[in-house]
């Protein structure tokens, strides 16, 4: 049976009235929440209790302190960090929102230079290649080009992408031990804006990342994210 707000608790349930209005937009991006000393009154709780509501979604990224004058809803656009890889689907989720995706290519296809060069593979070697658009709440929001050396994922293909993303395949199959990225913004080809359905002229995030599990490499893709839709993020260990 689920908890009542009176078993919950208290800064719980602080959270949750703060998160459901960021989730609604009644609280929009910039919006200056209540005070700690508001919330606390109007729940009945400490200030300290208050406090551990904010900090949550500060940490959560739902909420900014600006010292001196409040806290304001983020911007929150959709975001992936730099030093590690998660699985889009996840990320999507977490955030409360729907995800889905677009099948554009699901191939075997000879390596040109460059993706022999990528991927670490011969020339002409057979690789597998995949192209899928990744939606939040029905927007795309990444358009992922992928290259696979079958040596490692020999049944990459057989994959039912609609249920797993590329990203959970290799991990199930490779778990990941290192990987590279190269970051640059970039301008979208006519084909890649009309997948993401944006204009030429937007400004995009280009994510090349290569993938290896132990000494072998796995995975080479091209990634790129609308800028207006996507940041991405990277931090340090503490």
């Amino acid at each position: 049976m689920p908890r009542s707000d009176r078993q919950q608790p208290r800064y719980l349930v602080i959270k949750q009235f703060l998160s459901e209005r960021i989730q609604s937009g009644e609280f929009a991006p910039n919006h200056q929440i209540p005070p700690e000393e508001a919330l606390a009154r109007q729940f009945g709780v400490s200030r300290m209790t208050a406090n551990k509501a904010i900090r949550d979604l500060v940490q959560e990224g739902y909420l900014i302190r600006q010292a001196g004058l409040g806290t304001f809803v983020t911007d929150r656009k959709a975001e992936s960090p730099l030093h590690d890889i998660r699985n889009i689907a996840e990320e999507v989720r977490l955030r409360g929102h729907d995800y889905a995706n677009r099948i554009i290519l699901c191939e075997a296809i000879e390596a040109d230079d460059e993706v022999a060069l990528r991927l670490g593979v011969r020339v002409n070697s057979s690789v597998f290649h995949t192209i899928l658009i990744h939606l939040e709440n029905g927007i795309p929001i990444q358009l992922e080009n992928r290259y696979v050396n079958p040596r490692w994922v020999p049944h990459y293909l057989e994959t039912d992408f609609s249920r797993q993303t590329p990203n959970e395949v290799l991990v199930a199959n490779c778990p990941i031990s290192d990987l590279e990225h190269i970051v640059e913004a970039v301008l979208p080809d006519p084909q890649a804006a009309a997948w993401l359905e944006i204009q030429q002229e937007e400004p995009c995030l280009s994510v090349i990342r290569r993938t290896w599990s132990a000494d072998h490499l796995i995975s080479y893709a091209r990634l790129l994210h609308p800028g207006g839709r996507y940041k991405l993020r990277s931090a340090m260990p503490g």
